[in-house]
């Protein structure tokens, strides 16, 4: 479903990617690990369209992801951002029907408000919550408000990037669960940033591991905890020994 070959990507001297290749297959979970700076950020940007990447090739169904008509294209994802990114003039079901009421194939208010109100059913948010601002929620429920939106067109493709970041650690375990149920219950194709090995085990179905620019290590979830590679193993052990630079 989507294939980058060679991508690469600099900010003037500071080569972020340095010729990614990865393919994630329709219906797959793909979570990419790595420590901050690493460019994982970066990775979804050029996928979506949002940063242009310098050379390599980004595909979605076989299709340039460069010559794709963008509305269309940006039609087929949804995202869970990292720090929820709602509006915070608009109502929550307003956030969550956003797409809904301004994007392409616009539908009604009154159509819009019922599926952002079924949406937020779907992540464990009631009724009362919908026209409540986003600051009368608290973060776990911001972060599902953001679940909600992301899912709300039901989109083909959902990203996530850093999905508990800020959570408290029960929290954190109710939103990786319920990204999993979701993917798996849409037959979603998603990709997942995090450094939080628990995101890792519960939503991957695979993982690749960005390092130096360059896709390090990649394998069935299953594979993290027997793989050799010492990139990964320094990654999942949190060790500061290894090739993985740090400064001390």
């Amino acid at each position: 479903m989507i294939e980058l070959s060679g991508v690469q990507k600099a900010f003037g001297a500071n080569r972020v990617l340095q010729g990614v290749d990865l393919a994630v297959a329709s219906g797959e979970s793909l979570v990419v690990i790595g420590g901050s700076g690493t460019g994982k950020s970066v990775l979804l940007k050029c996928i979506l369209g949002l940063v242009r990447h310098d050379a390599g090739t980004i595909r979605l169904d076989g299709e340039d992801v460069t010559k794709a008509e963008r509305d269309p294209f940006l039609a087929k994802f949804g995202m869970l951002f990292q720090g929820g990114a709602l509006f915070d003039s608009l109502r929550v079901w307003e956030n969550v029907a956003f797409r809904l009421v301004r994007g392409p194939g616009r539908r009604p208010r009154a159509e819009a408000r019922t599926i952002a109100l079924e949406k937020l059913r779907r992540v464990g948010l009631g009724p009362q919550v919908a026209d409540l601002y986003p600051a009368e929620l608290s973060g776990g429920m911001q972060k599902r408000a953001g679940l909600a939106r992301a899912i709300a067109a039901d989109p083909e493709v959902i990203f996530f990037d850093e999905p508990t970041a800020g959570l408290d650690p029960i929290m954190a375990g109710v939103i990786n669960a319920l990204i999993r149920e979701i993917v798996v219950e849409m037959g979603a194709t998603a990709i997942t940033i995090t450094h939080d090995m628990t995101t890792v085990r519960t939503v991957a179905d695979r993982v690749a591991m960005l390092h130096g620019g360059l896709i390090r290590w990649q394998g069935p979830v299953a594979d993290l905890d027997t793989t050799p590679d010492p990139y990964v193993r320094q990654f999942v052990e949190g060790s500061a020994e290894g090739p993985i630079e740090t400064l001390r």
